[in-house]
């Protein structure tokens, strides 16, 4: 069963972040970036609960190649995500996100 997936806009907007920070290190960076977010996302909502549950009911699934951590919930047939964190970072207002 595939899951319907939303992203919130402050996840939109973590993302985005980090790609302008990857593009600026080097050109194309954040290209790769996107590309694994997007790789991510297709695992995350083919099974959504392969991946640990850190926080009561938020699931997060680390990237590879990149120190970030996809932050989700699942409700029925949908996965949420409700932020995108740096892994070095802790992640103090996902809470305000749900």
């Amino acid at each position: 069963m595939i899951f319907r997936l939303s992203i919130s806009q402050d996840a939109k907007l973590d993302i985005l972040s980090a790609f302008l920070w990857y593009e600026e290190q080097r050109e194309g960076l954040g290209f790769r970036f996107e590309l694994s977010i997007e790789a991510c996302l297709q695992k995350i909502t083919s099974n959504p609960n392969a991946f640990q549950s850190r926080y009561a009911d938020v699931h997060v699934h680390f990237i590879a190649r990149f120190p970030y951590g996809i932050h989700y919930i699942v409700e029925k047939d949908e996965v949420k995500v409700i932020g995108v964190f740096h892994s070095s970072r802790v992640p103090i207002n996902w809470t305000e996100r749900l």
